[in-house]
This record gives C-alpha cells, sequence and structure tokens, in this order.
C-alpha cells in the first residue's frame, strides 16, 4: 500500500527540523524566518535540493544591498549541469523528460538519455561555430521539444539565450534582438496557430539582414517549406543536422563550469517608454529560485520519487512568456516537462477550450497550469470536463498572468468535483520576467479561498506599501519588495551605470524593489493582486510597453496621436481601449479600424489587438508633453478626477471631461 502523500513544503520543514533543529509555529512563522535571515534561509535551499559546485562559496550574500547584492560568490554552477544529473535515475524510473504535442496531432516523447545527446550534439555545434561564454545566442521558436534542447545547449557551453514566439512581429522581435547583438540565430521556416500554418521565412531573412552580428544561423523545418525557401536567408544549417551526432564525444559532454552569477539568459520586460528592457538573469540565482518556486510552493517534486508518484508539469505558455521558462525549470529536479504547441481555444471556425485538458488527460499531466484568461474561457464557454478524457491523475491547478476571478475558481472546483477530485488544489501566483519568478503564490498546507492568493513566498520579503510608504494590512497598496532575492536581474544588457534598471524598480523607493502591482494583504496572510499600478499594457500575462504599440499606429498617416490603457478588473475580464487623434477629415469607419488593428498585429502581436477604439479630440499630456496614461487608467477604473490628476500641470485639461464621461459609461 503506498503511503500517505506529504506535501513538498512538509518535507522541507521536517529536513529543517532534521538537519538544523529548526521548528516553526505556523507558516507565516516560517515566511518571517526566511526573509529575516536570508543567508540561512537560502543556505538551507542550496543544502536541502544538493546543489553542487567544484568550489566553495565564501559566502551566501555580500556586498551592499538592492540591487547589487551578491550571492554565492566563490560558487560555479551551470543550469544545464543540474538539469542533467537527473539522466540517470529517471531514465532507471521509466520517466520520459519531455512529451509535446501540437495543433497537427504530433505527439513525441523525449527520454532522458536523447535529450542528453541530443543537447551535447547541438552544444558541440555550436562551440566548433566559434560560440564563447557570454556570446548571445538568438532564438525564434514555438513551444517544441527542439526550444528546449537549443536553450539547454547554449547555456552548456556558457552561451547567453534569448528567445521570442514566432507570433510576434518582425518589429517586436528585432527592438529585442538588435539590443543583444547574438551571435547565432536559431529559427524556424513557420508555425501552425488556430488551424492554420504561417510561413516565417521572411521575417528570418529580415532578422538575418537586420542582424549583421550574426554569423550562424540554424533553421528548424517545423512546417516542412524550410528546404525550399532555404535561397531567402543564405547560408544556414538544419536544426535536424545539428542535433543528430551520436559518438565518443557527444558521450562524455559535461557543461562547462560557470561563476554562479553568470549570464543565463535575457528577458524582455517593456516599460511605456523606449525599447523593451533586455534584462539579465544568472544561472545560480534563476535555478535556486526556481526550485523554491516549483517544488516548495507550486508542489511538484520529481518524477522518479516515489512521494511524487510521476510528476508530469504542463503549464500552456508561448516562448514569449516567461512561463515557457518556468514550465521548461520542471527539468530542474527531474520532472517530466508537458508541452503544447498551437492555440489552446481552437480555431475560429471551430473554438474548442477542450484541448488542452485532452492533451492532459492522454499524457498524465499531474500538475496543469494556465493564464488566468484561459480558465475564465473554459467557463464562460461551457465546457464539461468529463467529456475530456481521464483527468484524475491532476493534483493541482495553477494560474498567473492576470487576477483569477472568483467565478472561474468556483468552477473548476466545481468540475474537479464531478469528477471525483474533491477540494482541487489551486496553486495561483504572481510574479514576473524581470526576476523570472513569483512574489506570491501557493502552500498545499493552507486554506483555499477563492479570489486569494495563499501565501508570500519563502525569501520574498514583500509588502503592500502605502502612498506615505508605510506597509498596510488590509488595505491595497503598492508591492514592494524590501530585501533582494537571488534571480533579481544582474543588469540590463547595454545599460550603462544601471541607469534604467534603477530608474524600472527602484526610483520610487530607493533600495526597495517596486514591482508595478497593486497588492492587498490580508489579515490571515492571503494576498490579492488586482492589476498593474503603472500603465504597462498586460495581456494574458504578456507584458508590453505601450511605447512598442504607439510606434505601430502612429506610423499610420491617418493617426496623429494616440493612447492605450490596460484596464484589469478584480473579477471582470480585462478591457485595453485605444484612443487615437485623426487627421482632419478622417474618420474612424471599420476600414480604419481594421487598419489599426493590422499595423498592431504584424509590428507586435494578435495578443495586442485593442478590445475597442475611440476616436478622440485630444490625447491628455502634462505640461512636458508626456502622455497622462496612468491617470486616465485610473480613472477608467472608478478614481475620482480630483484624486487622479493634477489639472493645472496639464497642457489641456479640458480635455479630460471627455474621459469622465467615458468612465461613467464603463462604470
Amino acid at each position: 500500500m503506498r503511503p500517505p502523500y506529504v506535501p513538498q513544503i512538509r518535507r522541507y520543514q521536517d529536513w529543517l527540523h532534521r538537519e538544523r533543529g529548526l521548528v516553526f509555529d505556523d507558516y507565516e512563522a516560517l515566511w518571517r524566518w526566511s526573509v529575516a535571515d536570508l543567508a540561512a534561509f537560502w543556505q538551507s535551499v542550496w543544502d536541502y535540493f544538493d546543489l553542487r559546485s567544484p568550489t566553495p562559496h565564501a559566502s551566501v550574500l555580500s556586498g551592499p544591498p538592492m540591487p547589487l547584492a551578491k550571492w554565492f560568490e566563490g560558487a560555479q554552477f551551470n543550469y544545464a549541469q543540474q538539469v542533467l544529473r537527473h539522466v540517470d535515475r529517471a531514465h532507471a524510473a521509466g520517466c520520459p523528460a519531455v512529451i509535446s504535442r501540437d495543433e497537427k496531432g504530433r505527439h513525441r516523447e523525449m527520454g532522458w538519455p536523447e535529450l542528453r545527446r541530443q543537447v551535447a550534439s547541438m552544444a558541440l555545434h555550436l562551440q566548433a561555430q566559434g560560440l564563447r561564454p557570454g556570446d548571445r545566442v538568438a532564438a525564434y521558436l514555438p513551444n517544441i521539444p527542439e526550444a528546449i534542447v537549443a536553450f539547454l545547449a547554449t547555456v552548456s557551453v556558457g552561451g547567453v539565450w534569448s528567445i521570442c514566439a514566432p507570433d510576434m512581429g518582425t518589429a517586436a522581435v528585432l527592438d529585442r534582438f538588435r539590443q543583444i547583438e547574438p551571435k547565432v540565430l536559431i529559427a524556424c521556416d513557420g508555425v501552425t496557430y488556430g488551424g492554420r500554418d504561417f510561413d516565417r521565412m521572411d521575417v528570418v531573412a529580415e532578422m538575418r539582414a537586420a542582424l549583421p552580428s550574426v554569423r550562424h544561423l540554424i533553421l528548424h523545418d517545423h512546417l516542412g517549406g524550410a528546404r525550399a525557401s532555404a535561397a531567402a536567408t543564405g547560408e544556414w544549417t538544419p536544426m535536424e543536422q545539428v542535433t543528430s551526432r551520436d559518438d565518443a564525444q557527444t558521450a562524455t559532454f559535461e557543461p562547462v563550469w560557470l561563476p554562479f552569477d553568470h549570464p543565463l539568459w535575457i528577458v524582455y520586460s517593456s516599460g511605456t517608454t523606449g525599447l523593451p528592457k533586455p534584462i539579465v538573469h544568472g544561472h545560480g540565482g534563476s535555478v535556486i529560485v526556481a526550485l523554491v518556486l516549483k517544488n516548495l510552493h507550486n508542489d511538484i517534486g520529481c518524477s522518479y520519487d516515489a512521494n511524487s508518484r510521476g510528476e508530469r508539469f504542463h503549464w500552456y505558455s508561448s516562448t514569449g512568456w516567461v512561463m515557457w521558462n518556468a514550465n521548461v525549470a520542471g527539468l530542474l529536479d527531474g520532472t517530466t516537462c508537458c508541452i503544447y504547441d498551437g492555440n489552446p481555444g481552437g480555431s475560429k471556425e471551430r473554438p474548442d477550450w477542450s484541448v488542452l485538458w485532452r492533451f492532459a488527460a492522454e499524457t498524465g499531466v499531474t500538475f496543469f497550469g494556465a493564464g488566468a484568461a484561459f480558465f475564465a474561457n473554459c467557463m464562460k464557454s461551457g465546457l464539461d470536463l468529463q467529456d475530456c478524457g481521464d483527468l484524475s491523475a491532476i493534483r493541482a491547478l495553477g494560474t498567473t498572468g492576470s487576477p483569477l476571478s472568483e467565478d472561474a475558481q468556483r468552477w473548476g472546483t466545481a468540475q474537479f468535483e464531478k469528477l471525483g477530485t474533491p477540494g482541487i488544489w489551486w496553486c495561483n501566483i504572481s510574479g514576473g520576467t524581470d526576476f523570472a519568478g513569483a512574489f506570491i503564490g501557493g502552500n498545499r498546507e493552507l486554506p483555499l479561498v477563492p479570489g486569494e492568493m495563499q501565501c508570500r513566498l519563502l525569501g520574498c520579503a514583500v509588502e503592500a506599501w502605502n502612498e506615505a510608504g508605510e506597509p498596510v494590512i488590509g488595505e491595497v497598496g503598492e508591492l514592494v519588495c524590501t530585501q533582494p532575492i537571488p534571480s533579481m536581474p544582474l543588469y540590463f544588457w547595454g545599460d550603462e551605470g544601471n541607469k534604467r534598471y534603477l530608474s524600472s524598480y527602484f526610483d520610487t523607493y530607493p533600495g526597495v524593489w517596486r514591482h508595478g502591482d497593486w497588492l492587498k494583504i490580508t489579515p490571515a496572510g492571503g494576498c490579492i493582486i488586482y492589476g498593474r499600478s503603472d500603465a504597462t499594457i498586460n495581456r494574458h500575462g504578456l507584458r508590453m510597453g505601450t511605447s512598442e504599440l504607439y510606434s505601430a499606429v502612429e506610423a499610420l498617416p491617418e493617426v496623429l496621436d494616440s493612447m492605450v490603457v490596460d484596464l484589469e478588473y478584480l473579477g471582470r475580464e480585462s478591457y485595453m481601449p485605444l484612443f487615437v487623434v485623426l487627421r482632419p477629415g478622417v474618420s474612424l469607419d471599420d476600414a480604419m479600424k481594421a487598419k489599426i488593428n493590422g499595423a498592431i498585429r504584424t509590428a507586435l502581436s494578435p495578443r495586442f489587438v485593442p478590445n475597442e477604439i475611440f476616436q478622440v479630440a485630444e490625447i491628455p499630456r502634462t505640461l512636458t508633453g508626456k502622455k497622462q496614461e496612468l491617470p486616465v487608467k485610473k480613472l477608467l477604473l472608478g478614481q475620482p478626477m480630483e484624486k487622479v490628476v493634477n489639472r493645472d500641470a496639464m497642457a489641456n485639461p479640458a480635455c479630460m471631461d471627455w474621459y469622465a464621461a467615458l468612465a461613467r459609461r464603463l462604470g
């Protein structure tokens, strides 16, 4: 008879008692210790997960406070080394490394030895092409096994990884990749989404021409048309050739040891001005924080551990969202990574919100995660999970990206009740691309309250601050983190003097990370996120700077000015209106709306097409000419005019009357 399941966080606390003599009365006491004694907590994490380095670290935490804190100085690390150490044990237990499926029904399972072989083959190829530690590799790939192999191969030899999803427009991709000057480009010939194939060879050719730093192109033949169109890109090497090597060198290949803070990847998070921020995270910090989130808080163990019951981890994501990084992080402690490439809602002609559920049923997924909007769409569509196959393996549901409504959570709970899984555990998390982790999340041992997240994560000194910069309980305030965590950015690529880094997170409260979310911490320790406290667009978890959208819209000759705000309502569907000032004589008819939406779709992504477009006489601006996005956002969310804007500081205060009238209509 199998012994009762012991949650991962309980196993960690039992270890603390056994190995450190530490006993905590409740989670609040454990959390307070973890943020009061950072060195002891993070050293315990290192030891608990048996992290390894050929050289010892001199200290856990040293140097000045945020943002320049140093972690585990003297230690050496490699993300790929941590993944590949599980090959033999996971394979012996019969656990695959990656299970994948796409819209066309192509199903693949990759074993751990095959993952190691392909990673070694590609790593040796990259080294032969002159890739050295610190060189950047840019990838333009969908959520397929080849992306995971390319990532692990790149970082195994010290290359710095950066990926964009192929549903992003050329301008958005180049705004990112130009900044980092990649030496290698890995791309696909096209993608399938919503039942349609989209050729991307022209985009690849355009990227190749616009990125003079690229010396080598690797092309994945995803649609079957790459060879026919190869002339458009010049010299290139097929991905299939790059990963096919199987010899003595691949058999003995080992990832190189690197400094703990060696750059791992560059991810992008946009503010309201300027180019997307190229955020650099390190190997060691990303791994240690990912293990705390995935194992202790998401309660996902390794596949070959008897306590974990054969974990299969799925979090639906595109490669353009940091949840792709989070899903791949399942491999860090030997979990099977389950990925799906395609539209989770079927196609426009045949909507079908059962797609991911059927994938989960047929592959035995144990943890099923997606953006909050996915669960809301399943509920609205009237989906009955009883029609989706055997979902009995699912022990947990994960959400992030935007606040999950109480209705959607109750719907999912009721669905699993009908399936014979009463009290399904929801692991609702909130964090960000900025530090490749979560600040707030789940704890399987705490009570569940629909519409709330259960706790602040271990090691994360998160508080809600009022306008006076004071921590508050039971009130909505700015989400801040008052202590460093290991996965906070090393720096922004090309950011001289860390000026942009400091202004992005530390300009409001020097030495304290301001995240840009509205947060309420309940007296019981639960957390509620009310959406962004700044003007950044957040569409289903994917963030985009408003400046990128303006570049696309205002490039149209008919558009003189524009402004967009993203309204995230707790318990209501996100709503993003776009306001445009058009040239005299031009009206906002259907053709003009289609032209604007087309420009956004082409330059950025279909995800950022607005819910509604309004023609306005003026865009409200400050005396210095800055668009007043945040005041308009607050006004449309129901705050009174006198609290959101100082008319004396405006260049055109009279125009606010129109927006106030719109707020009354929307309210």
